[in-house]
């Protein structure tokens, strides 16, 4: 309790403050367009909290903002793919967190770039009607390849929706799925974390924080979410995101050299 007291009087309230509402309006966005709540939140708190601590207190963020999602969206989760998906992808998040405790910042942030850079190519420049079907047993690769990589770099969930959309989930139902299944991938996550020395007590504080915030973003995106289009919102936060990706590789290309 003294130590968390203690870190607390160190931390810039401004911090906590911006967390808290960074959180809040990523995942308003991330209610309403389906997926990026996460994967904006890292623009935001790398600034913040530096590019290492960015992932472990976004992924702690999002499990305590699925908590609330599944209780507002339970009675849309397709279980059906839950049971393909989250066994490989708990394979991912421990192997990605492993991984993750022998890098440094600047792979990270690089990393983090060519991601961000790549999604307007997974996402086929915005498109998002449906151009192939998504049979069940596919969730099975694609669990473990995302909870990789999200384990790594903090956020995925736009490159799912495709998927998704593609396995006849619209709407309600992709997020209330993805949710489902990013809550317990989650627990690995954190598992994972922990058990590698990841998480610290700085980073709980940060991730409550941020946390807390997705919560209220979630309640108030759901009121707004039949009103207002996807696909706007997903263009935006692709253009956002290229933008961003771009200037972190170009501060740490030289790593390459």
């Amino acid at each position: 309790m003294f130590l968390i007291l203690d870190l607390l009087q160190t931390i810039p309230t401004w911090h906590l403050v911006g967390l808290f509402f960074a959180g809040m309006v990523a995942f308003i966005i991330s209610t309403i367009s389906g997926g990026g709540g996460a994967m904006l939140l890292i623009l935001a708190t790398s600034p913040m909290i530096g590019a290492v601590a960015a992932p472990p207190v976004i992924n702690s963020a999002t499990f305590i903002s699925n908590v609330s999602r599944l209780y507002l969206f339970w009675h849309d989760i397709d279980w059906s793919l839950t049971k393909y998906y989250v066994p490989s992808a708990t394979i991912g998040a421990w192997l990605a967190a492993l991984i993750f405790s022998r890098l440094d910042a600047d792979w990270i942030q690089l990393l983090v770039g060519v991601f961000l850079v790549s999604t307007i190519f997974q996402y086929k420049f915005g498109q998002v009607s449906k151009t192939f079907d998504m049979p069940k047993i596919g969730f099975v690769p694609l669990g473990f390849i995302i909870a990789f990589m999200s384990t790594l770099v903090g956020g995925l969930g736009p490159i799912l929706n495709p998927f998704y959309m593609n396995a006849g989930l619209e709407k309600e139902r992709l997020i209330a799925t993805k949710t489902a299944n990013s809550f317990f991938v989650g627990i690995i996550q954190i598992v994972s974390y922990a058990f590698f020395g990841i998480l610290t007590a700085k980073i709980w504080i940060y991730g409550i924080v941020l946390g807390l915030g997705a919560v209220i973003g979630n309640v108030i995106g759901k009121r707004f979410l039949m009103g207002i289009s996807i696909r706007q919102f997903r263009l935006m936060l692709l253009i956002l995101m290229v933008i961003s990706g771009l200037i972190m590789i170009i501060k740490n290309i030289d790593i390459l050299l």
